[in-house]
């Protein structure tokens, strides 16, 4: 059974029952250490910075990864179990990829990996996009509609999780279950094969989404949102 971390009273900080579970901070609250732009060697100059412990993306134009670029862990991750905090500015549009695998030739938008979406349902017109809801805060993006879902007002912290052991994934929001899907399943590539993900371009290192292992990666998506409390748990392959 998957047991979720405590909420520390300080944000990014572990409490020590955290610690000696094997949760690590990805986000220190004071710098970027052990994150770097995606398809860089280094932290992007300009756009991201640390702001009252907040790792933030300034706003720009609204494209994709194009104005300041995303940004991901130094470190690859298979099974585990991600927990973060994220707040949205009007009309904002962001997402939290997993299972992140920089191919080449570099893609022109963001790199390619599975999306824990991050919206503003209201007002960003990706809401409308898709199907059935499935470009939504908290969906499996372009894939899955996050279902039964409570969402924070903007300009407060929700707090997103992600669980991934084996092919077994999960998106929770603020402690509830969202999303539930096996990766490499019938019924997975079905989706894919219906979503934008059907492009060859997002297959020719291997099917979409089917990665044993990748980066965690923040999006820079031309507007203002903030991210704190990135916590990280490394699981074992079985229950």
């Amino acid at each position: 059974m998957f047991v979720a971390a405590e909420k520390p009273q300080t944000p990014n900080t572990l409490t020590a029952k955290e610690r000696k579970d094997g949760w690590k901070l990805l986000f220190d609250g004071k710098t970027t250490n052990g994150w770097r732009g995606a398809y860089k060697d280094k932290f992007p100059d300009r756009g991201w910075g640390v702001e009252n412990g907040t790792l933030t993306i300034q706003k720009s134009d609204g494209s994709e990864s194009q104005s300041f670029g995303d940004i991901v862990t130094v470190d690859e991750y298979g099974n585990f179990d991600l927990m973060f905090d994220f707040k949205l500015t009007d009309g904002a549009n962001s997402g939290v990829k997993y299972f992140v695998v920089e191919q080449q030739p570099k893609p022109k938008g963001s790199a390619y990996g599975l999306e824990f979406q991050v919206l503003d349902d209201a007002k960003h017109p990706d809401a409308k996009m898709g199907r059935d809801g499935n470009r939504k805060v908290g969906s499996l993006y372009d894939l899955i509609p996050a279902k039964d879902k409570q969402v924070n007002p903007i300009g407060e912290w929700n707090t997103g999780r992600v669980l991934a052991r084996g092919n077994h994934v999960e998106h929770w929001l603020n402690g509830k279950k969202v999303v539930e899907f096996e990766r490499g399943s019938e019924d997975f590539r079905k989706l894919v094969g219906m979503s934008k993900y059907a492009a060859p371009s997002y297959n020719s290192n291997g099917r979409f989404g089917e990665a044993p292992k990748g980066h965690i990666l923040l999006q820079d998506h031309g507007d203002r949102v903030s991210f704190r409390n990135i916590k990280i748990k490394t699981l074992e392959t079985k229950q």
